[in-house]
């Protein structure tokens, strides 16, 4: 309950559910079928349904977006370095941890806030074996350039995906791209199934391997075949997924028009800048991100982010901290990371689902030019 003179909440994200008449017969068939996990019926139907949308040729589910992560890095069989960014999710540098890797992080570009390529080649050693880069909020890193380099030095590049569904680069799935690219489907994103998640890969017998590895390092044969972990997706999840399917070009276009009613309402701000939008990138605008400068504004992103809470609006400082400033991976920070670190001290993600009102937003942006006059 509201306490008295409080309008009601404005959440930074709410997941999309679909329609019970939707779930109920897949739900009924499951049952029925008596599967409830190990690749049944509906988790291929989901398989085939996803890559078509995707417009990917093998593709493997998985329970969680982590674990996805974490095999697919144990699928391309690497050693010793892997150099990455410090803005990302810690569940990033997680997997990196659990496959027993070293992390280097490299600054990010402040324009977009993906890792910086040029910075990469200066990080590159005789112990590198892979790059991690992370398409962040939806904006493609420098994939070109990060091409060029995996070739030049024979790395392994793994993307970091999860907020990039159905996201398209000149006509082009942005999975493409790389030896692997892992989703994640979890209720905070664009598309889910819950929990949830996948890897995207280019050849069926890589795939049998990761589908091999995510069943206990059980293959096909029914032979062990490497050190697996359970991380099915289960045929309730998939049902979830594909009856998602159905709704998510309306969903993606709600959010959309949802980031063009902030930016026209925020447009001319001192103080507050929004990212651009690539070009040749069909968007899913999964996040709504704004850098403040507190000079400029008049007043830092911490005083805004309490402001908002204060209205009922929860906003989220995403990311902060970096995760090379975490207690856990401090020990790898080796360089310095400026833009990283400004960026991290200044970012403020704002509230963005699929069927938030123009009045929320509204809402929002008045808020915000409230503390900008109240601070003028």
């Amino acid at each position: 309950m509201n306490k008295p003179g409080r309008s009601e909440e404005i959440s930074l994200m709410k997941p999309f559910v679909s329609p019970m008449r939707d779930i109920l017969p897949y739900l009924e068939r499951i049952l029925e079928s008596r599967q409830l996990t190990n690749g049944g019926r509906v988790h291929s139907e989901f398989e085939q349904a996803l890559c078509e949308y995707l417009g990917v040729k093998h593709i493997s589910l998985f329970a969680n977006g982590t674990l996805a992560l974490m095999l697919g890095l144990k699928a391309l069989k690497l050693k010793g370095e892997i150099i990455t960014t410090p803005f990302t999710s810690p569940a990033t540098l997680q997997a990196i941890y659990w496959n027993n890797l070293k992390p280097v992080f490299v600054d990010i570009m402040e324009s977009d806030l993906t890792i910086d390529p040029d910075k990469i080649e200066t990080a590159i050693t005789h112990e590198t074996s892979a790059l991690l880069p992370v398409h962040i909020f939806g904006n493609p890193c420098n994939i070109d350039k990060i091409d060029q380099l995996s070739h030049r030095y024979s790395l392994k590049v793994i993307y970091d995906a999860a907020h990039c569904f159905g996201i398209r680069r000149n006509g082009d799935s942005l999975c493409h791209p790389g030896d692997l690219s892992v989703l994640s489907f979890h209720a905070t994103k664009v598309f889910n199934t819950i929990e949830g998640g996948a890897i995207v890969c280019h050849d069926e017998a890589t795939r049998n391997y990761i589908e091999a590895l995510k069943n206990s390092g059980i293959d096909q044969y029914h032979k062990v075949i490497g050190c697996g972990l359970n991380a099915k997706m289960n045929e309730i999840q998939a049902a979830f997924g594909l009856c998602q399917l159905k709704y998510i070009d309306g969903i993606i276009e709600q959010r959309k028009a949802a980031t063009l009613k902030y930016r026209h309402l925020l447009k001319g701000l001192k103080g507050i800048r929004t990212l651009p939008e690539a070009e040749n990138v069909k968007q899913n605008y999964t996040y709504f991100p704004v850098i403040i400068d507190p000079v400029e504004f008049g007043a830092d992103r911490d005083q805004i982010h309490d402001h908002l809470k204060q209205k009922n609006i929860i906003s989220r400082k995403y990311f902060y901290p970096l995760v090379s400033d975490l207690p856990e991976f401090r020990m790898y920070k080796n360089s310095d990371l400026p833009n990283a670190q400004k960026i991290a001290k200044n970012i403020l993600c704002l509230p963005l689902f699929h069927d938030i009102t123009d009045e929320q937003i509204k809402i929002v942006s008045d808020s915000i030019f409230q503390l900008h006059r109240v601070t003028d």
